[in-house]
């Protein structure tokens, strides 16, 4: 018996899990990536013994498949961290997650006032239905509490007007936290809704590997290798040909200037959707270009600098949104891992910034970029100009796949036409314009695996609330998340047995 061949497209957290699960199965897999490094937008880079997070990524997941797949590969590297963020706003801290003690402390009687009148008002005359980010957030704090602290450091990240987003990043993002949510959480000291569930936004603690995230992508590569999978880095796909439904190759071209093509039986990919449209050969329909074309995506530069102070705030990170200054987001990397700093007298910050890659910073030179880091950290007060002593660029293209106001049209458009194609299966935060954590990520291309062993799960089920769902079995039900089957979607609490994958069944995600 032939043992079928999968390319994988992408060496991210969704493309590795997938070929990790594909070797568990005793399946074939290639992995193209067209970076130098493994791990997508987890990836950590090391610079003078230094290393860097490409924007902070927490280890957190309901799913309890992730967090065993996570301390498989990690083991006692994994470590768990407390979390502490606060939002900087006129020369003040709060709170983020937001305490509505803290909050109104902060910002004084008068303004509470306005705060606590804006929000009755909300609760008594929302806006019906919620056509924006800007109706879901004020229907949830108020437009007063909006306007304060999700309004400019929205703005920042998206580079549009709140009323210009859809409301399904809210609904994706924040999920059931809103500010009576906040109150019950901080009265209580539950960190849950009232029907038992996690807010994952109120969470206190989370898992870090030792060395940043890129240690857990880096990890798992090897453990890929061992299973005799060849991971290709330097290579980028650039065609895709196709015939009668199915894919049959594709063409890439590596940091050498070779073209090189890779056949296989199944496809998974986690590239841009954008991308993967415009490389299929033949091409794929006008009105499916015309929707492909009209994605759009944010990228993400940090600035990373090195300063000689042993500390400057204890957080893990800090939001800014002060119109003043550019920056968006602060990491302080010493206190997500202590290991992340070689000296510990010096601290490493993470200064992130949000571009379109039209904008004209975002071709400014590394110097031109660390030294508005340096004056954008010298304006907000947090450090003194011959305090830094070195710095370093990171740049992410396509970070943020954009949820517009056209973009659900678009992939309507897209994944009509893609859909056809039998041996292809799209996961990942890029593979699926969506906004995925590493978890859902994770997920999405541990299912596709499993779909080529046999299975029959619904990738896109993942991180969509009306799916990626709680399973009510047991005491333990508010701690298990599993997205439903295909074949279960008519009876979602029907029991499903741990087996072996088969060719008429699938084992639920949480055996």
């Amino acid at each position: 018996m032939t043992v079928s061949h999968t390319l994988v497209i992408g060496a991210g957290p969704g493309g590795l899990s997938a070929a990790y699960e594909l070797g568990k199965l005793g399946l074939r897999s290639t992995v193209l990536e067209a970076d130098d490094q493994v791990g997508g937008l987890a990836r950590t880079v090391t610079y003078r013994g230094y290393r860097f997070d490409g924007g902070g990524h927490r280890f957190f997941s309901k799913v309890p498949l992730i967090n065993r797949v996570w301390s498989e590969i990690l083991g006692e590297d994994f470590l768990l961290r407390q979390r502490l963020s606060r939002i900087r706003y006129r020369d003040h801290y709060f709170d983020y997650p937001l305490k509505p003690l803290n909050a109104l402390r902060g910002l004084g009687p008068v303004e509470a006032l306005v705060v606590g009148l804006s929000y009755g008002k909300a609760r008594l005359f929302p806006h019906r239905p919620e056509g924006n980010f800007e109706q879901w957030v004020v229907n949830r704090f108020g437009h007063r509490l909006y306007e304060i602290f999700f309004k400019t450091y929205t703005e920042k990240v998206w580079g549009m007007p709140c009323n210009e987003i859809s409301p399904n990043w809210a609904a994706q993002r924040i999920k059931n936290f809103s500010l009576s949510e906040a109150l019950r959480s901080t009265l209580l000291n539950s960190g849950r809704t009232k029907s038992g569930e996690i807010i994952t936004t109120l969470i206190e603690e989370f898992h870090y590997p030792k060395y940043g995230p890129g240690m857990m992508w880096e990890r798992c590569a090897d453990l890929v290798a061992q299973q005799g999978t060849d991971t290709v880095l330097g290579t980028r796909v650039e065609r895709i040909r196709h015939r009668h439904g199915r894919i049959e190759s594709v063409f890439a071209w590596r940091a050498t200037g070779e073209r090189v093509e890779f056949a296989g039986d199944h496809v998974i990919s986690c590239m841009p959707i954008r991308d993967l449209v415009g490389a299929l050969d033949p091409p794929a329909p006008e009105p499916v270009q015309r929707a492909a074309a009209s994605l759009r995506y944010r990228d993400h530069l940090t600035v990373a600098l090195i300063a000689k102070r042993e500390s400057i705030f204890p957080d893990n990170w800090i939001y800014i949104h002060s119109p003043d200054v550019k920056v968006g987001r602060i990491q302080n990397y010493k206190n997500w891992s202590p290991d992340m700093v070689p000296d510990p007298s010096r601290t490493s910050l993470g200064l992130e910034y949000f571009f379109w890659d039209t904008d004209e910073e975002w071709t400014w030179s590394s110097e031109r970029l660390i030294e508005t880091g340096i004056r954008d950290c010298a304006r907000i007060g947090l450090l003194d100009p011959a305090e830094v002593e070195d710095g370093r660029v990171l740049r992410m293209e396509k970070a943020y796949p954009v949820y517009d106001r056209d973009y659900l049209g678009h992939m309507a458009t897209i994944r009509a036409y893609l859909g056809g194609f039998a041996n292809l299966q799209l996961i990942g935060r890029n593979g699926q314009h969506r906004y995925n954590n590493q978890d859902h990520s994770m997920l999405t291309g541990i299912l596709a695996a499993r779909n080529i062993a046999g299975g029959s799960y619904d990738v896109w089920s993942v991180n969509v609330e009306q799916t990626y769902h709680e399973e009510e079995r047991g005491a333990a039900a508010s701690e298990r998340l599993s997205p439903r089957r295909v074949s279960d979607a008519r009876s979602p609490s029907a029991p499903a047995a741990c087996s072996g994958p088969t060719a008429s069944s699938s084992p639920p995600v949480d055996c």
